[in-house]
Protein backbone atom coordinates (compact mmCIF):
# COMPACT_ATOMS: atom_id res chain seq x y z
CA UNK A 1 0.00 0.00 0.00
CA UNK A 2 1.36 3.81 -0.88
CA UNK A 3 2.55 5.85 1.89
CA UNK A 4 0.16 8.83 2.74
CA UNK A 5 1.86 11.65 0.50
CA UNK A 6 2.08 14.06 3.65
CA UNK A 7 4.32 11.63 5.54
CA UNK A 8 7.47 12.13 6.09
CA UNK A 9 10.32 9.35 5.38
CA UNK A 10 12.76 9.00 8.35
CA UNK A 11 15.35 7.92 5.81
CA UNK A 12 14.45 10.42 2.94
CA UNK A 13 16.65 9.57 -0.50
CA UNK A 14 16.74 13.70 -0.42
CA UNK A 15 20.71 13.92 -1.21
CA UNK A 16 19.84 18.16 -2.48
CA UNK A 17 17.18 20.34 -3.11
CA UNK A 18 16.70 23.66 -4.05
CA UNK A 19 13.83 26.33 -4.38
CA UNK A 20 14.16 29.74 -6.29
CA UNK A 21 12.82 32.61 -7.19
CA UNK A 22 13.68 34.64 -10.33
CA UNK A 23 12.53 38.81 -9.83
CA UNK A 24 13.03 41.68 -12.08
CA UNK A 25 16.81 42.59 -12.51
CA UNK A 26 18.39 44.52 -9.67
CA UNK A 27 21.82 45.94 -11.77
CA UNK A 28 22.69 47.64 -8.54
CA UNK A 29 22.27 44.52 -6.06
CA UNK A 30 25.70 45.28 -5.03
CA UNK A 31 25.11 48.04 -3.29
CA UNK A 32 22.24 46.51 -0.98
CA UNK A 33 23.94 42.98 -0.21
CA UNK A 34 25.69 44.45 3.13
CA UNK A 35 21.74 45.05 4.67
CA UNK A 36 20.70 41.72 3.14
CA UNK A 37 23.78 39.70 4.48
CA UNK A 38 23.19 41.03 7.99
CA UNK A 39 18.94 40.54 7.80
CA UNK A 40 19.55 36.75 7.06
CA UNK A 41 22.93 36.63 9.52
CA UNK A 42 20.79 37.51 12.26
CA UNK A 43 18.05 34.87 11.24
CA UNK A 44 20.96 32.07 10.84
CA UNK A 45 23.01 32.37 7.96
CA UNK A 46 26.07 33.52 9.29
CA UNK A 47 28.31 32.45 6.82
CA UNK A 48 29.02 34.82 3.76
CA UNK A 49 31.10 34.36 0.55
CA UNK A 50 31.14 36.26 -2.42
CA UNK A 51 31.61 33.98 -5.85
CA UNK A 52 32.15 34.79 -9.27
CA UNK A 53 29.95 32.72 -11.55
CA UNK A 54 31.23 32.38 -15.70
CA UNK A 55 29.03 32.68 -18.18
CA UNK A 56 29.17 31.33 -21.70
CA UNK A 57 27.02 34.40 -23.85
CA UNK A 58 25.77 33.31 -27.29
CA UNK A 59 24.53 35.57 -29.73
CA UNK A 60 21.19 35.39 -31.06
CA UNK A 61 20.86 33.22 -34.80
CA UNK A 62 20.08 36.33 -37.51
CA UNK A 63 21.86 39.31 -36.88
CA UNK A 64 23.21 41.02 -39.48
CA UNK A 65 27.52 40.84 -38.36
CA UNK A 66 27.20 38.02 -36.27
CA UNK A 67 29.55 38.87 -32.59
CA UNK A 68 31.78 36.31 -31.27
CA UNK A 69 30.38 34.35 -27.94
CA UNK A 70 31.78 36.06 -25.02
CA UNK A 71 32.66 35.22 -21.66
CA UNK A 72 30.93 37.22 -18.89
CA UNK A 73 31.24 37.34 -15.20
CA UNK A 74 28.68 38.06 -12.28
CA UNK A 75 28.96 38.00 -8.89
CA UNK A 76 26.74 35.93 -6.59
CA UNK A 77 26.81 35.83 -3.00
CA UNK A 78 26.46 32.71 -0.58
CA UNK A 79 24.55 33.21 2.69
CA UNK A 80 24.58 29.89 4.44
CA UNK A 81 24.15 28.79 7.70
CA UNK A 82 27.83 27.39 10.24
CA UNK A 83 27.43 24.21 9.38
CA UNK A 84 27.06 24.70 5.49
CA UNK A 85 24.16 22.31 5.29
CA UNK A 86 21.83 24.96 3.90
CA UNK A 87 21.91 28.32 2.95
CA UNK A 88 21.38 31.37 -0.28
CA UNK A 89 22.54 32.26 -3.13
CA UNK A 90 21.82 35.53 -4.24
CA UNK A 91 22.17 36.85 -8.11
CA UNK A 92 20.91 40.44 -9.30
CA UNK A 93 17.87 38.40 -11.10
CA UNK A 94 17.46 35.42 -8.44
CA UNK A 95 17.37 33.93 -5.08
CA UNK A 96 18.24 30.59 -4.62
CA UNK A 97 17.44 28.27 -1.53
CA UNK A 98 19.28 25.17 -1.18
CA UNK A 99 20.19 22.32 1.65
CA UNK A 100 22.12 19.33 1.46
CA UNK A 101 19.94 18.33 4.92
CA UNK A 102 16.28 18.04 3.75
CA UNK A 103 13.56 17.95 6.18
CA UNK A 104 10.17 18.55 4.86
CA UNK A 105 8.55 20.84 2.27
CA UNK A 106 6.70 22.26 4.73
CA UNK A 107 10.19 23.96 6.73
CA UNK A 108 12.01 23.92 3.64
CA UNK A 109 9.37 26.54 1.23
CA UNK A 110 9.23 28.62 3.96
CA UNK A 111 13.09 29.63 3.80
CA UNK A 112 13.24 30.65 -0.28
CA UNK A 113 10.23 32.97 1.07
CA UNK A 114 12.42 34.21 4.15
CA UNK A 115 15.17 35.08 1.88
CA UNK A 116 13.15 36.85 -0.39
CA UNK A 117 11.73 39.10 2.20
CA UNK A 118 14.76 40.20 3.09
CA UNK A 119 15.87 40.76 -0.40
CA UNK A 120 12.64 42.64 -1.51
CA UNK A 121 12.52 45.00 1.90
CA UNK A 122 16.23 46.41 0.99
CA UNK A 123 15.44 46.69 -2.86
CA UNK A 124 11.68 47.05 -3.31
CA UNK A 125 11.07 44.37 -5.73
CA UNK A 126 8.30 44.85 -8.88
CA UNK A 127 8.03 40.99 -9.43
CA UNK A 128 8.83 37.37 -8.96
CA UNK A 129 9.17 36.21 -12.79
CA UNK A 130 10.03 32.59 -11.83
CA UNK A 131 9.24 30.09 -9.00
CA UNK A 132 10.75 26.68 -8.97
CA UNK A 133 11.84 23.49 -6.98
CA UNK A 134 14.28 20.95 -7.54
CA UNK A 135 15.39 17.39 -5.94
CA UNK A 136 17.84 15.37 -6.30
CA UNK A 137 16.69 12.19 -4.84
CA UNK A 138 19.71 9.16 -4.69
CA UNK A 139 18.77 5.22 -5.02
CA UNK A 140 21.45 3.27 -3.16
CA UNK A 141 20.60 0.02 -3.59
CA UNK A 142 21.33 -2.38 -0.27
CA UNK A 143 23.44 -5.43 -0.59
CA UNK A 144 22.00 -7.82 -2.75
CA UNK A 145 19.89 -5.43 -4.12
CA UNK A 146 19.54 -4.07 -7.98
CA UNK A 147 18.31 0.12 -8.57
CA UNK A 148 15.62 -1.59 -10.62
CA UNK A 149 14.15 -2.67 -7.67
CA UNK A 150 13.66 1.06 -6.58
CA UNK A 151 12.37 2.24 -10.09
CA UNK A 152 9.09 1.96 -11.20
CA UNK A 153 8.25 0.34 -14.57
CA UNK A 154 9.07 2.80 -17.48
CA UNK A 155 12.46 4.45 -16.10
CA UNK A 156 14.43 1.79 -16.33
CA UNK A 157 15.77 3.12 -19.58
CA UNK A 158 17.15 0.13 -22.36
CA UNK A 159 17.73 -2.94 -21.58
CA UNK A 160 20.99 -5.11 -23.19
CA UNK A 161 23.10 -7.87 -22.14
CA UNK A 162 26.10 -5.68 -21.01
CA UNK A 163 27.68 -3.82 -17.98
CA UNK A 164 25.85 -0.42 -18.18
CA UNK A 165 28.29 2.33 -17.57
CA UNK A 166 25.77 5.48 -17.62
CA UNK A 167 22.34 5.77 -18.62
CA UNK A 168 19.82 8.81 -18.53
CA UNK A 169 15.91 9.36 -19.75
CA UNK A 170 13.83 12.62 -19.53
CA UNK A 171 10.45 13.30 -19.68
CA UNK A 172 8.52 16.72 -19.87
CA UNK A 173 4.79 17.41 -18.69
CA UNK A 174 2.95 20.36 -18.71
CA UNK A 175 1.24 20.91 -15.35
CA UNK A 176 -1.45 22.93 -13.95
CA UNK A 177 -0.95 24.50 -10.72
CA UNK A 178 -2.20 27.64 -9.38
CA UNK A 179 -3.06 29.88 -7.77
CA UNK A 180 -1.06 32.91 -9.57
CA UNK A 181 -0.11 30.79 -12.29
CA UNK A 182 -2.06 28.44 -14.08
CA UNK A 183 0.22 26.02 -16.37
CA UNK A 184 3.64 24.81 -15.27
CA UNK A 185 6.67 22.64 -16.69
CA UNK A 186 7.63 19.39 -14.57
CA UNK A 187 10.70 17.41 -16.24
CA UNK A 188 11.64 14.27 -14.52
CA UNK A 189 15.21 13.05 -14.82
CA UNK A 190 16.28 9.14 -14.29
CA UNK A 191 20.46 8.55 -14.11
CA UNK A 192 21.80 5.11 -13.81
CA UNK A 193 26.06 5.13 -13.28
CA UNK A 194 28.89 2.94 -11.48
CA UNK A 195 30.26 6.07 -9.89
CA UNK A 196 30.52 8.27 -6.84
CA UNK A 197 27.05 10.02 -6.37
CA UNK A 198 27.10 13.11 -7.86
CA UNK A 199 25.08 16.01 -9.43
CA UNK A 200 24.35 16.73 -12.70
CA UNK A 201 26.14 18.41 -14.90
CA UNK A 202 24.39 21.52 -14.57
CA UNK A 203 23.92 21.25 -11.29
CA UNK A 204 26.42 21.31 -8.19
CA UNK A 205 26.05 21.99 -4.09
CA UNK A 206 27.50 25.31 -4.52
CA UNK A 207 29.18 25.68 -1.33
CA UNK A 208 27.50 23.08 1.02
CA UNK A 209 28.56 19.88 2.93
CA UNK A 210 27.20 16.91 1.55
CA UNK A 211 24.73 15.11 4.29
CA UNK A 212 27.05 12.63 5.58
CA UNK A 213 24.79 9.41 4.63
CA UNK A 214 25.81 10.29 0.83
CA UNK A 215 29.26 11.83 1.02
CA UNK A 216 30.89 8.69 -1.36
CA UNK A 217 33.85 9.27 -3.19
CA UNK A 218 33.88 5.29 -3.98
CA UNK A 219 32.06 3.95 -7.36
CA UNK A 220 29.10 2.26 -6.91
CA UNK A 221 25.91 1.16 -9.52
CA UNK A 222 23.02 3.81 -8.05
CA UNK A 223 20.50 5.69 -9.14
CA UNK A 224 19.34 9.89 -9.25
CA UNK A 225 15.64 10.76 -9.77
CA UNK A 226 15.85 14.32 -10.62
CA UNK A 227 12.65 16.56 -10.13
CA UNK A 228 12.65 19.92 -11.63
CA UNK A 229 9.29 22.05 -11.55
CA UNK A 230 8.55 25.59 -12.49
CA UNK A 231 6.49 27.77 -13.30
CA UNK A 232 6.85 31.09 -15.01
CA UNK A 233 4.38 34.55 -15.29
CA UNK A 234 4.32 37.73 -13.39
CA UNK A 235 3.79 37.19 -9.83
CA UNK A 236 3.14 39.87 -7.09
CA UNK A 237 5.26 40.23 -4.31
CA UNK A 238 2.51 38.63 -2.02
CA UNK A 239 3.95 36.28 0.41
CA UNK A 240 0.97 33.89 1.01
CA UNK A 241 -0.17 33.38 -2.73
CA UNK A 242 3.85 32.74 -3.51
CA UNK A 243 4.27 30.31 -0.91
CA UNK A 244 0.90 28.72 -2.10
CA UNK A 245 2.08 28.40 -5.70
CA UNK A 246 5.23 26.77 -4.44
CA UNK A 247 3.50 24.50 -2.09
CA UNK A 248 1.43 23.53 -5.74
CA UNK A 249 4.44 22.94 -7.47
CA UNK A 250 5.57 20.86 -5.01
CA UNK A 251 2.55 18.41 -4.94
CA UNK A 252 3.42 17.38 -8.53
CA UNK A 253 6.96 17.06 -7.72
CA UNK A 254 5.59 14.69 -5.02
CA UNK A 255 3.06 13.03 -6.94
CA UNK A 256 5.47 11.77 -9.89
CA UNK A 257 7.87 10.85 -6.65
CA UNK A 258 5.26 8.00 -6.01
CA UNK A 259 4.62 7.33 -9.84
CA UNK A 260 8.60 6.67 -10.36
CA UNK A 261 9.78 4.69 -7.03
CA UNK A 262 8.00 1.45 -6.01
CA UNK A 263 6.46 0.30 -3.16
CA UNK A 264 9.93 -1.80 -2.13
CA UNK A 265 11.67 2.11 -2.59
CA UNK A 266 9.14 3.82 0.08
CA UNK A 267 8.96 0.94 2.37
CA UNK A 268 13.33 1.42 2.54
CA UNK A 269 12.90 5.02 2.90
CA UNK A 270 10.15 4.54 5.50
Amino acid sequence: MERPVSERMSNAPVYYALAQAHFNPVAAMAKYVNQIQDRLRREGYPLFEPQEVTHLVVPRPGQAQQPEPKIQQTTSWLLANQDRTAGFVLLPSSITFQTTNYDTHETFIPELLRGLSAVHEEVSLDHVGRLGLRYLDAVLPRSGEQVEQYFADGVHGVKFDAPCQHAMSESVFSTKVGPLVTSGTLVVRVYRANAPLGFPPDLSQNGLTPNARFAMTEPCDHGVLDTDHFCSGRMPINPDELEAQLHSLHASVKSVFMKATTDHARETWA
